[in-house]
């Protein structure tokens, strides 16, 4: 099947997504499950994304739908995986029962597993926006892709990153503290970290791990990354033990160069700064992140503000273009049954990501988008910058930051 080269425009705004039957015959609305944790302690980010899907949906269908099946629409129908692999998988299930023809989700990667073995074995495609673990695309899936890159991708793209800053600002970077959370998250993102931060002179790299669960104090942890004396403390977690860990950092007011993220979810977050306060001043990130010199991102995120009253993360970005991608496949096949659609996904070439990626968004034989990439943010004066590559930089990196916060 040839490539479909397709992007959708800022003639594609504003709109609602009708209502009306489903189904895989020609008639109705089409059907796309959304799984998150709608509820739980992830239930905010979970809650952005589910709205970015539905953001996605209306601009599509007031664009006037799916144009090579007359115009059909589509229709978000969403599910809340609570955080819980065992109830997104039953979810999954659900929304599959009652006719979607494609799964975007799910946020976390022991979920998102589950999810993508309902979908094989349902034989309805699966677009993950969010989960790192490169575990989930080596089953040999037919019917799994995934957006954003995995986590041996960001790790080794963080180690990088982190020796070019070294380079480019001439600050030495021998010794590094990695804090990550328990499980195949951050366990795989240390691992292609460690492995390739070895090749490229950082020779000393310190584990510490902290508890996925019962998480609400990082000063133990914060303590003995720093026993070593290291010159940057590189952490990997979600959105709470992020906050933790930046004032945990701050209290003991430790002398590192840097604090620095790979794959946070939290310090890239446009909530974080204000949040933390003086504790994230400066603190850089490594991760997948909407493309802030992009006008079509820029305008799609303004949208969103207006019409959920709060900023569109880069998480809630992944949501939109995953029903971007399932629009692409669907125009492409003309046909909305998931068998056929699996097919037109895996042909998709998007040539205008919302991302910072290095080209557009195709997949390879696994699933994987190729041309997936991470850049580098820094946190200054109650921002989020992008400060590397110099491709995707909105102003210039700050390294070292001082004394630690």
């Amino acid at each position: 099947m040839k490539k479909l080269v397709a992007a959708f425009t800022a003639a594609a705004l504003m709109g609602a997504a009708a209502c009306g039957s489903s189904g895989t015959d020609g008639s109705g609305d089409i059907k796309i499950g959304s799984v998150h944790p709608m509820t739980g302690a992830l239930a905010g980010v979970g809650g952005l994304m589910n709205d970015g899907a539905a953001l996605a949906v209306a601009d599509i269908n007031a664009a006037g739908g799916i144009k090579s099946m007359d115009g059909r629409h589509l229709r978000l129908v969403d599910g809340d995986s609570q955080g819980k692999a065992e109830i997104g998988q039953s979810e999954a299930q659900r929304l599959i029962s009652k006719g979607v023809v494609a799964l975007i989700g799910t946020y976390q990667s022991d979920v998102t597993q589950t999810v993508a073995s309902v979908a094989e074995r349902s034989r309805v495609p699966f677009v993950i926006d969010v989960a790192v673990d490169d575990k989930i695309l080596q089953q040999e899936y037919e019917y799994t892709f995934r957006l954003q890159p995995n986590a041996s991708t960001m790790g080794r793209d963080g180690a990088k990153a982190l020796a070019a800053i070294e380079k480019q600002t001439g600050q030495a970077i021998d010794k590094v503290s990695y804090l990550h959370i328990d499980g195949s998250f951050g366990g795989s993102v240390f691992a292609a970290f460690k492995e390739e931060a070895a090749n490229q002179g950082i020779n000393s790299v310190q584990e510490i791990t902290y508890p996925a669960t019962n998480f609400s104090d990082a000063t133990t942890q914060v303590r003995d990354a720093a026993v070593t004396n290291p010159d940057v403390i590189v952490t990997t977690g979600y959105y709470p033990d992020g906050l933790l860990i930046a004032k945990a950092a701050e209290q003991l007011k430790l002398n590192v160069k840097g604090m620095y993220g790979i794959a946070s979810g939290a310090f890239d977050d446009s909530s974080f700064p204000a949040a933390a306060g003086s504790a994230g001043e400066g603190i850089l990130s490594a991760n997948y992140h909407y493309d802030a010199t992009s006008e079509r991102t820029n305008d799609i995120r303004a949208r969103f503000t207006q019409q959920y009253g709060r900023p569109m993360e880069t998480a809630a970005m992944l949501s939109y273009q995953s029903v971007e991608v399932i629009a692409a496949g669907l125009e492409a096949g003309a046909d909305s049954d998931p068998e056929a659609l699996r097919d037109a996904i895996a042909a998709v070439s998007l040539e205008d990501p919302l991302l910072a990626f290095s080209g557009p968004i195709e997949f390879d034989e696994t699933g994987q988008n190729k041309n997936a990439a991470v850049i580098v943010m820094q946190v200054r004066d109650g921002k989020v910058l992008q400060v590397f590559p110099e491709e995707f930089a909105t102003d210039a990196i700050e390294f070292p930051v001082g004394e630690a916060k």
